[in-house]
């Protein structure tokens, strides 16, 4: 990037030692107080009411759209005892009653900035804007009145204004061209007063030129701004035979922009052209700016992409520091309590475990959303842990700006979640979205990375850890969940957890229960005709339809279907979704522990259930009770084998109980070689009526008849 021409930003006649003057000037009358203005957002509003200002379209009024309400309802002036409206109003009155009557515009450029000494640079030029639009704002309403809307004909009636003001419209354009200008110059003061320098320092000659600058900008948009004023007080003021005559004399013969100088005989012409002039003044002095903003971004952009690097690698006293880094560059309150809608610094965080949700402004499919708080806010821990760990929704969209439907989402989400949320996500520094992205991987997929109490990433993304154990995982680390696998069993009662209540009744109280799942109606048909002969039998067994993989709208008709022929129990779309969700995530929990199928005996399952396909439309089934390890799990011609042979099995059950019952059924018998248990009783009435199982292998036990000599020597 090449340094473009420099130019003294007062006029030319101006030494650097006038300047020096002018910066210490305008510095006496900078006393900052502590108040925060968003002046990106107010900027906003008056570019929106300039917008319309330009408008060909005549209208009864000044609209606002949907984002512009928006915009003004989140405008607001902390640490200010005055609403912003009354500010304005005030700076207003300073700026186009007086300005006829008091000292020159260098004066009451320096009466404005002494209004605004508590307030940062880019608040003092955003109000004056603000109140400028304001001005110009209200008299375009004024000018433009039509007949829906009689309000406005009254009011410029009493005011005697005309209603052709098209011999004004050079003075228009140029006010236009100015206000652009101004808030051109106003972004890059903002652009500069939102990096964070007292996180991240910059070379003191950076510093001290930019800072110059800054001053200097900020005089000359005040200034122009007061220009403007007074030409639209001058406006209000002018009658029609005025507008007419000084029409005749302009419209003599077409002017061009190189003449402007040349024609006093028009003072419409004269007025253009001082607006004009501004409009080039500010132009270079935006081009000055933005060139050496942009510098100071490169430096901080470097240094703290650096610090955000060192801070992972360091252990710190808490997490303050890295959470400061991450989300308090540019605001004190970054963060927002969905819940109750209150603002809150890092300060909330410290000492706790903080688990970042780092994605899209639409973080998940509702169903997982809701899931995901049911695991962490709703499970029955979560009053046991008291709070030591909070959740911190981190939005960031797919492309370097948000759009409108992002925003949407982020608004309706931020207003429903229980956990807290970066209040103004698009705040966010560029660097620390990189950081996210590059140290953290995030993707388009959500993950949540955990930071302990140090502020030390413990979990690069607990996600999983969550919708399988919920709050029983805290503290989310990685360590936490190699020995929570260490721990776990395969049973009924972790595979269904508490995805639907009626289901975690009956694997709590033990009963027997079959899961099953099939695309094909006439097989669940089929299938729950068999359970039923079964069930009449006297066997003690409830059935739960839990659909399939990725379901789809064939799965909302077979789910009507079975609750019309009141076929069986089943989860509702929403909880088959979960339930196959939470499989997925045990099969990449255990995956990154480095196990495969073939060794670990709970990944075999798991993949074997996510692995049907179903694709000769045959369904499957597993069996089993409450937290018993003893499960079965069939799949077509076998399950249906096994059902049909109820009649060999079925007596087993009261022994063997019904997974025992069914093994017995289906399984080859032991190899030979196998060596089982041997057992002997001593004989008691009724004793050859009863069945042994072996510990081992789980199946009934062979029965022999054992002779003994009972003679004593």
């Amino acid at each position: 990037m090449n340094l473009p021409e420099t130019d003294n930003v007062l006029p030319h006649s101006s030494s650097p030692l006038e300047q020096d003057i002018l910066i210490k000037n305008i510095l006496l009358t900078h006393d900052p107080n502590g108040c925060f203005l968003d002046s990106e957002l107010l900027l906003c509003a008056m570019e929106n009411i300039m917008c319309h200002t330009t408008s060909e379209i005549r209208v009864p009024g000044l609209y606002f759209d949907a984002m512009a309400r928006k915009i003004v309802r989140d405008i607001e002036v902390v640490g200010s005892q005055e609403p912003l409206g009354l500010i304005i109003h005030k700076i207003s009155r300073e700026i186009l009653c007086k300005c006829s009557v008091e000292g020159d515009s260098h004066t009451r450029t320096m009466v404005l900035f002494d209004m605004l000494r508590n307030y940062r640079w880019d608040a003092k030029v955003v109000l004056v804007l603000a109140a400028f639009a304001t001005c110009y704002g209200q008299l375009w309403l004024l000018m433009q009145p039509c007949p829906v809307n009689p309000l406005a004909i009254s009011i410029a009636m009493l005011k005697q204004l005309p209603s052709n003001f098209s011999a004004l419209r050079p003075r228009f354009k140029a006010l236009n061209l100015l206000a652009k200008a101004m808030a051109d110059v106003a972004k890059c003061i903002i652009k500069f007063e939102s990096l964070p320098i007292k996180d991240v320092k910059l070379d003191k000659e950076t510093m001290t030129v930019t800072k110059s600058q800054i001053y200097l900008s900020a005089y000359w948009v005040i200034k122009s701004t007061l220009t403007c004023s007074s030409q639209i007080r001058d406006l209000t003021a002018m009658k029609l035979e005025q507008i007419i005559h000084r029409s005749n004399l302009a419209c003599h013969k077409p002017l061009m922009f190189s003449e402007f100088h040349f024609r006093h005989s028009s003072s419409i012409t004269v007025a253009a052209w001082e607006l004009l002039s501004l409009v080039y003044k500010l132009g270079r002095i935006c081009s000055q700016l933005r060139w050496q903003v942009d510098v100071c971004h490169q430096q901080i952009e470097t240094k703290l992409h650096q610090k955000l690097l060192d801070l992972s690698e360091e252990t710190q006293v808490d997490n303050q520091e890295v959470l400061h880094m991450l989300f308090a560059l540019r605001d004190d309150t970054p963060l927002i309590d969905c819940s109750s809608q209150k603002k809150l610094g890092v300060s909330e965080l410290k000492n706790k475990v903080v688990i970042c949700i780092v994605s899209k402004p639409e973080p998940l499919p509702i169903e997982e959303l809701l899931f995901l708080v049911q695991q962490t806010y709703d499970h029955p821990h979560h009053n046991k842990l008291e709070r030591s760990y909070e959740i911190v929704w981190v939005p960031i969209p797919s492309s370097d700006t948000w759009t409108e439907a992002e925003e949407r989402s982020f608004d309706f989400l931020c207003y429903s979640l229980p956990w807290y949320s970066v209040r103004q996500p698009w705040l966010l520094c560029s660097e620390v979205v990189t950081f996210i992205k590059q140290k953290w991987n995030f993707k388009d997929e959500p993950i949540m990375v955990v930071l302990d109490s140090q502020g030390e990433v413990t979990n690069s993304n607990a996600i999983d850890m969550a919708l399988i154990w919920g709050d029983r995982a805290y503290p989310f680390s990685a360590s936490v969940e190699k020995k929570l696998w260490e721990e776990e069993k395969w049973n009924l009662q972790f595979m269904i957890d508490e995805i639907d209540s009626l289901l975690t009744k009956l694997v709590h109280e033990g009963r027997n229960l079959c899961i099953y799942g099939s695309q094909n109606l006439d097989w669940i048909r089929e299938f729950n005709s068999k359970m039923k002969e079964i069930t009449n039998a006297g066997l003690q067994l409830e059935m739960a339809y839990v659909g399939k993989r990725n379901p789809s709208e064939h799965e909302r008709n077979i789910l009507a279907t079975i609750d019309l022929e009141k076929l069986s129990g089943s989860l509702s779309f929403t909880k088959i979704h979960l339930f196959w969700r939470r499989l997925e995530s045990m099969r990449r929990s255990v995956l990154r522990l480095g196990k495969t199928a073939n060794t670990d005996h709970i990944l075999g399952e798991v993949a074997a259930l996510l692995d049907m396909d179903d694709e000769n439309g045959q369904g499957w089934a597993v069996m089993g009770s409450g937290s018993s390890m003893e499960i079965v799990r069939l799949h077509g011609a076998r399950l249906m084998d096994c059902l049909n042979l109820f009649s060999v099995w079925g007596k087993n059950v009261g022994k063997l109980g019904l997974v025992g019952a069914v093994k017995s059924a289906v399984e080859p018998p032991a190899l030979p070689g196998h060596r089982c248990q041997s057992r002997v009783r001593p004989f008691a009435e009724g004793l050859i009526d009863e069945t042994e199982v072996c510990n081992e292998c789980k199946r009934p036990m062979e029965k022999f008849v054992l002779y003994k000599c009972d003679t004593r020597e």
